[in-house]
């Protein structure tokens, strides 16, 4: 949902697996059921950076969401 103008099926179906891609990777990482790499610091006090990667990957892509209809209603 880049471009204004004439809407676009396949730029729409590229964002929306985007933001279900995103969502699902967010949640994995935030339930501990994804992990980071060791070398990313993923074994630190109980894999706690993978749940906070987690939580920001989530809030991030429902804030691009919102700001995305938002753009498109206006």
């Amino acid at each position: 949902m880049a471009k204004k103008g004439r809407f676009n099926l396949l730029s729409f179906v590229a964002w929306l697996t985007g933001v279900i891609v995103s969502l699902a990777v967010g949640s994995a990482l935030a339930d501990k059921i994804l992990t980071v790499p060791s070398w990313l610091g993923g074994t630190l006090s109980d894999g706690i950076i993978a749940v906070i990667a987690g939580w920001i990957v989530i809030i991030t892509t429902i804030i691009g969401v919102v700001l995305a209809l938002v753009d498109a209603a206006s």
